[in-house]
């Protein structure tokens, strides 16, 4: 199959075109040739009307295409003005015109709205902040057209909100937009048009006013958007989890069970004390009072060494800094969590390993050509497969999932919601957190909303709406009395 078959698509100066796809739909193959870096084998490119070739990737420079990868390409230890200007200084005489630079970069700055030295460094700065330094760079030598690829996908919702206001900024000077996503309410937002490819063809085109989720997802993965999440036959078992008056930091006062084979999610704008409240469980961050029980037994945990022992695992929110170690193979990051019990003497027993990660590969559908397969080279759905497998290995009864489809194409979604369905339907108990409402009223049993570090509300799934989980995390005091919280 070719990466890419018979793509035509347009963009407009002053507009925001949407590029959207599955991991493999050929999105980046895409970008790639629009930038210079591979060369197409059929097809023609056309800059305002005039059919040109890009070689190379100075020649999409020239012609004012500037594409910003995932993966930054900055130089931490360089101020702003160095980054920018890296390869393509003035000069003035026989030296670098430095005056012009850094003037050049006040102005930049200024216009993308960034209150910052043209001299800081950029290891000072931001995510954000050093996604607008490279938007900046673009700006700097005329970009018509900047590509983004997944640029909100390590900010934090106000970061977010920055750059989606600062995209507007550059629409409005007449500035066209490429905007490659797996996020999307962003792209219901900003898009004037999105392209949909699947399978390295494009499959839709949606203009204004045909720009609506279901429509896009139906489109990207070839079935309706219900069908993402499995129906549910929730069978709860006895209660595995008991957890009263924990406190930790920010987080006050939380009381809730857990029981096994449930799924139990919670909810809350970005800063409510979701994820404080399991690093706190799970030993990482430490307690300032409460007290936590498993299948009724007070237990002490006040370490992730502790939390492991008593068969807990945890999916952190960031799995490249916290859940893999992303030099090493697929076999390495598998065992992890369960090195004591693969230890025999003072070495590990290597073929066991393999086994371990090979059963996980087969078991849960990691795509891969071999269990030696470095694990950044591995797609993001693949990467959080990897994460799970290493806590499967430690055969859990309590699976905490911090935005376990953070960063992953639809089609990987659907296979981590059938995976925590199947893991749930085997008696794991598992929590979920998730900033999307949609993911939490569709793959949980029962919903806890968190409002500024103290539960404000709890739901049956089956009932919950978007609104009335927003009613709740809005709400300033949502308990009905000391003890208990608002029900919907």
């Amino acid at each position: 199959m070719v990466a890419l078959n018979d793509v035509t698509f347009e963009v407009e100066l002053g507009k925001v075109t949407a590029l959207v796809g599955e991991n493999g739909a050929g999105k980046s193959t895409l970008i790639k040739i629009i930038a210079g870096v591979h060369t197409p084998n059929r097809g023609e490119i056309y800059i305002d009307g005039k059919k040109t070739k890009i070689a190379k990737s100075k020649d999409a420079m020239d012609l004012g295409i500037n594409v910003i990868y995932q993966e930054l390409n900055i130089f931490n230890k360089l101020s702003i003005t160095e980054n920018i200007f890296m390869g393509r200084e003035k000069k003035k005489g026989l030296f670098f015109d430095q005056k012009h630079h850094r003037q050049k970069t006040e102005e930049l700055l200024k216009t993308i709205g960034l209150d910052v030295s043209p001299d800081t460094k950029m290891r000072d700065l931001s995510t954000a902040q050093k996604q607008m330094v490279e938007v900046a760079r673009a700006l700097a030598f005329n970009a018509k057209i900047i590509i983004m690829d997944e640029p909100t996908s390590s900010l934090t919702e106000t970061e977010t909100r920055i750059l989606l206001n600062l995209i507007g900024e550059l629409k409005n000077k007449g500035v066209g937009i490429v905007y490659v996503s797996h996020r999307m309410e962003e792209i219901v937002e900003i898009a004037d048009t999105v392209v949909v490819l699947r399978d390295g063809e494009l499959v839709g085109v949606l203009e204004e006013g045909q720009i609506e989720r279901n429509r896009i997802i139906n489109l990207m993965v070839g079935r309706e958007v219900n069908e993402i999440f499995a129906k549910r036959d929730p069978v709860a078992g006895d209660v595995v989890l008991r957890v009263e008056n924990l406190s930790s930091g920010f987080v006050k006062d939380v009381s809730f069970e857990l029981r096994s084979g449930e799924v139990l999610g919670f909810s809350g704008l970005v800063g409510a004390g979701r994820s404080e409240i399991m690093r706190a469980l799970f030993g990482l961050d430490k307690k300032d009072a409460g007290r936590i029980y498993i299948d009724g037994k007070e237990v002490s945990i006040n370490s992730a060494e502790d939390a492991v022992r008593h068969r807990i695992g945890f999916l952190p929110e960031d799995r490249k800094e916290q859940g893999l170690i992303l030099g090493l193979d697929i076999v390495k990051n598998t065992s992890l969590a369960h090195l004591k019990a693969l230890r025999k003497g003072l070495f590990i027993q290597q073929s066991t390993e393999r086994s371990l990660a090979l059963s996980f590969i087969g078991s849960l559908d990691i795509r891969t050509p071999s269990e030696t397969q470095v694990v950044k080279n591995l797609s993001g759905g693949n990467q959080q497969k990897v994460v799970i497998a290493k806590w499967m290995s430690t055969n859990p009864k309590i699976l905490i999932l911090d935005e376990p489809t953070r960063g992953i194409d639809v089609g990987a979604k659907k296979e981590i919601y059938d995976l925590i369905n199947r893991l749930s339907r085997e008696g794991v108990a598992i929590i979920l957190i998730s900033s999307e409402l949609t993911e939490v009223i569709g793959i949980s049993d029962r919903i806890i909303v968190m409002h500024e570090g103290a539960v404000k509300g709890e739901i049956m799934a089956d009932e919950a709406t978007q609104e009335k989980i927003m009613h709740m995390a809005f709400l300033k005091n949502g308990r009905t009395n000391e003890n208990q919280p608002v029900r919907a």
